[in-house]
């Protein structure tokens, strides 16, 4: 058993090892903003936020989240910056089938609150792991720079979710460490 939080809410994966963390997401939690287009960790469109940091969820391993803090694109509904990203994205014409859109928000996102001086050259760099056929890149690019001109956008602190996560976070009892591992 595998305990971690997904938008703020305290979760076990109980599954087999081997689950990928977008396919968790999809099919056993219902959230479907998380794309899966390769299967690879080539197409970026299953990016989400994990620990603050954006990760490949088609090639992590829901086992391997333990303890971790997972966001997806339904964490951010109500978040200030990514309603401005979302907007910039819509008015600079960075969408248009939308297959790729979650992934470009997440990065995005992490662009404007890691690098708030990135010029052209570092957005389209660090983009470069998210694969987007309709678009040419450009909107995203003038969407991403549109949002960084308005000014600081420091990376918010994590909101206040569930302090523990096992087994008290679903109303147990925290097992005692065994006799070796006890401080």
């Amino acid at each position: 058993m595998t305990a971690f939080t997904v938008n703020g809410r305290p979760v076990r994966h109980e599954g087999e090892a081997r689950t990928h963390l977008a396919d968790f997401l999809r099919e056993e939690m219902g959230l479907t903003a998380t794309h899966i287009g390769c299967e690879h960790g080539v197409c970026g469109a299953c990016t989400l936020v994990k620990d603050g940091r954006p990760v490949r969820s088609c090639i992590t391993y829901a086992a391997a989240c333990g303890g971790a803090e997972i966001r997806t694109l339904e964490d951010f509904r109500d978040d200030p910056l990514m309603t401005r990203l979302r907007a910039a994205f819509k008015d600079h014409h960075g969408l248009q089938c939308g297959f790729c859109t979650p992934g470009m928000l997440a990065t995005g996102y992490d662009i404007v609150t890691r690098l708030p001086d990135a010029d052209e050259a570092r957005i389209r760099e660090e983009l470069s792991g998210n694969l987007c056929r309709c678009t040419g890149y450009a909107g995203i690019v003038s969407a991403i720079r549109a949002v960084l001109a308005d000014g600081p956008h420091p990376r918010p602190a994590a909101p206040a979710r569930a302090a523990q996560i096992g087994p008290a976070a679903f109303g147990g009892t925290p097992a005692p460490l065994p006799a070796a591992a006890a401080p």
